[in-house]
C-alpha cells in the first residue's frame, strides 16, 4: 500500500513537471508571435494559476468527467479574439500537444475537455458575440455564444423571426451547429445547418477563413461533420426563419390504462405526413405509480400557429393523442423557447442570458433512428424492458416534413427521408461511486441492445451531437481510417468518404483530432490519397 502511494506521488510530481514544461514552452511561443504579455496573462492558464480549476470546471456538463481521476489539461486558453485562436493552433502544433476545442462543454462524452495524452483546451466562451441584421434577415454568431444568447438577441431585434436550433439554452453554438443541430421547428425548417450561409474558421495553418476563402468542400464539412475535425469554428452566419405571432404548445401525459400504447403507435404512423408546422416529442420514462413500476408517455408539442388550426389537424389525423382545447397554450415564439427550457410563464427572456445550468448530473446518452413503426406488441415488450432494466428513459423526436425534402448529401448529416423519429436514450444519476457508473451505463447499453430489432441497421445510425463512444473510437494511429470508419459510417453514412477526402486535404497531418474525429485517408506519414 505504501509503495502504491509513493508511485502515485511520483506520477503526480512527474505530471506537474511535464505540465510546467508545456506551459513555459507554450507561453514562449505566444510571446514569439507578438501577443502582448498583458493578454497572455489574461487568457493562458496553467495548473498553478489559482483560477485554473474554476475555469476548467465552469463548462463541464457531465460529472462523469469531473472527478479527481479525470485527466486534466496542461493549459487552458480562453481567447478574446481570432488572433489568440490562430496563435493557439500554431503553438500547439509547434510543440506537439493535442488541442481540444470546447465551446459550451455539452459533449456527452467530454471529449472537448478530456484526453488520455497531454493536451490543451481551447475554451471559446469569451467569443460569444451575436450580431443580428434584421434587414438582411441574418445573424453572425460566435462559437462560444449559447443558444439562449442567440435567441435573446434575435428576440431583442425582431418578433417575427427565429432560428431552428435546440431547446437547451446553455448549449453553445460551436458544437451544436457543427454537429448538425436541431430543435422543435425541425419538421418546418429542417436542421440548424440548413440555414448557415457563411462561417469563419481557423485552419491548421492558423489562417482565418470565411466561406469564400475556405471553399465549398470545407464549408460543407463544418455544417454537420463536426468542426473539431477540420479546424476551430470562430463564428457562423445564419439565416433567420419566419415565426408566427402565435405558437401553440401542449403537454399530455398518458399511462398504460389511458391508451398509451395506442397513442405511441399512432404517433409513429402519422408524424411522417402530418402538417409540417407540428413537432411532437415523446418522453418515455419508467416511474412508480401507486407503488407499482410502470412507464409514462409524455407528448410535448410545438405548433407554429394557433390552437384552433392545431386541433383541426390533430383531431382527425391523430385522435389517439386526445388533444383538447384546454391542453393548448398559445404564446409568442420567445415564450415557447422559455417553456421548452422548463421556465414558467412568468419568466423574463433575460434568463436566456444565464450561461449556468440549474444542475449538472452524471449522465450517459445514446441514439437511434426508427424507419418502420414499432408494432404494438413491440411497444408492449419495450415497456416491460424499461421497467425491468431500471432508470433509462427514451425521447422520440418526430421527423418527416422538411427533413424528407433535403437530400442526404446536402450536408454531412445524412439522417433525412425515411426516418419516422430519432431516439435519444437517457440516464442521469447523482451517486458518486464507480459501481453506480457501471450500473447505469450497463442499463442504457442493455436497453440499446434490446432495441436492435426495431431500429436502423447496416449501419445502425447515430446522431453525432448525441456523442457515444460505445459505437467506436480511434486512437489516431496507423489504423485510424479503419477505426474511424466504424463510428463514421454510423454518424455520416455515405457522406463519410467525402469527409475523409476533405480532412485529408485541409489537415493532412491530423492535427485536429479526437476519439471520434474524421481520419485522413491513410495513416499520418503515409502517402496521401483520395477515396473514390
Amino acid at each position: 500500500m505504501k509503495s502504491a502511494h509513493v508511485l502515485l506521488l511520483i506520477f503526480l510530481c512527474f505530471s506537474i513537471a511535464a505540465s510546467d514544461s508545456v506551459y513555459d514552452t507554450f507561453v514562449q511561443c505566444f510571446s514569439d508571435t507578438k501577443i502582448p504579455q498583458s493578454q497572455i496573462s489574461q487568457i493562458v492558464y496553467g495548473p498553478k494559476n489559482p483560477s485554473f480549476t474554476s475555469v476548467l470546471q465552469s463548462y463541464i456538463r457531465n460529472r462523469r468527467f469531473n472527478t479527481s481521476s479525470t485527466p486534466k489539461p496542461a493549459i487552458i486558453v480562453t481567447p478574446f479574439e481570432a488572433s489568440h485562436v490562430s496563435t493557439t493552433v500554431i503553438c500547439a502544433k509547434k510543440i506537439g500537444v493535442q488541442l481540444k476545442i470546447r465551446s459550451g462543454g455539452h459533449d456527452y462524452e467530454g471529449i472537448s475537455y478530456v484526453s488520455d495524452v497531454s493536451f490543451i483546451i481551447l475554451d471559446m466562451f469569451n467569443l460569444r458575440n451575436v450580431d443580428v441584421d434584421i434587414k438582411e434577415e441574418t445573424a453572425w454568431v460566435q462559437a462560444g455564444a449559447t443558444l439562449g444568447e442567440l435567441y435573446y438577441n434575435i428576440w431583442e431585434k425582431t418578433k417575427v423571426y427565429g432560428y431552428p436550433a435546440g431547446v437547451c439554452p446553455t448549449v453553445a453554438v460551436g458544437g451544436h451547429l457543427s454537429g448538425g443541430g436541431y430543435g422543435n421547428m425541425l419538421r418546418k425548417y429542417g436542421l440548424s445547418v440548413d440555414h448557415i450561409v457563411d462561417a469563419q474558421v481557423v485552419d491548421v495553418q492558423g489562417r482565418v477563413l470565411d466561406r469564400a476563402a475556405m471553399g465549398e468542400d470545407l464549408f460543407w464539412a463544418i455544417r454537420g461533420g463536426g468542426g473539431a475535425s477540420f479546424g476551430v469554428i470562430l463564428a457562423y452566419k445564419i439565416q433567420l426563419v419566419p415565426v408566427p405571432p402565435i405558437v401553440t404548445i401542449f403537454h399530455i401525459e398518458k399511462f398504460l390504462d389511458q391508451n398509451m400504447t395506442e397513442a405511441v403507435f399512432q404517433y409513429q404512423e402519422v408524424m411522417q405526413k402530418i402538417d409540417n408546422d407540428l413537432f411532437i416529442r415523446v418522453l418515455l420514462q419508467p416511474i412508480t405509480k401507486d407503488k407499482t413500476r410502470t412507464v409514462r408517455a409524455t407528448f410535448i408539442g410545438m405548433f407554429l400557429g394557433d390552437s384552433n388550426r392545431l386541433l383541426s389537424i390533430t383531431s382527425p389525423e391523430f385522435p389517439e393523442l386526445g388533444l383538447q382545447k384546454p391542453d393548448c397554450k398559445e404564446m409568442s415564439w420567445i415564450d415557447s423557447v422559455l417553456y421548452w427550457a422548463n421556465f414558467d410563464n412568468t419568466t423574463s427572456p433575460n434568463v436566456l442570458l444565464n450561461r449556468t445550468p440549474d444542475s449538472v448530473n452524471f449522465l450517459k446518452r445514446k441514439s437511434d433512428y426508427v424507419k418502420t413503426s414499432i408494432p404494438k406488441t413491440g411497444l408492449e415488450s419495450l415497456w416491460k424492458a424499461m421497467v425491468d432494466i431500471g432508470k433509462v428513459g427514451l425521447v422520440f423526436n418526430s421527423y418527416g416534413g422538411r427533413m424528407n425534402e433535403i437530400p442526404e448529401s446536402e450536408t454531412p448529416f445524412p439522417h433525412r427521408a425515411g426516418n419516422i423519429f430519432k431516439i435519444q436514450y437517457s440516464v442521469n444519476w447523482n451517486e458518486e461511486d464507480a459501481a453506480s457508473d457501471t450500473d447505469y451505463i450497463d442499463q442504457i447499453r442493455n436497453l440499446y441492445s434490446f432495441m436492435t430489432p426495431f431500429v436502423s441497421s447496416n449501419p445502425r445510425e447515430s446522431f453525432l451531437n448525441y456523442r457515444d463512444l460505445d459505437i467506436g473510437t480511434t486512437d489516431n494511429g496507423k489504423n485510424s481510417f479503419s477505426q474511424g470508419k466504424v463510428c463514421g459510417e454510423k454518424y455520416f453514412k455515405g457522406n463519410f468518404d467525402r469527409l475523409v477526402n476533405i480532412k485529408t486535404t485541409v489537415d493532412p497531418d491530423n492535427f485536429f483530432r479526437n476519439e471520434q474525429s474524421i481520419p485522413t485517408s491513410v495513416p499520418v506519414g503515409g502517402r496521401k490519397g483520395r477515396i473514390f
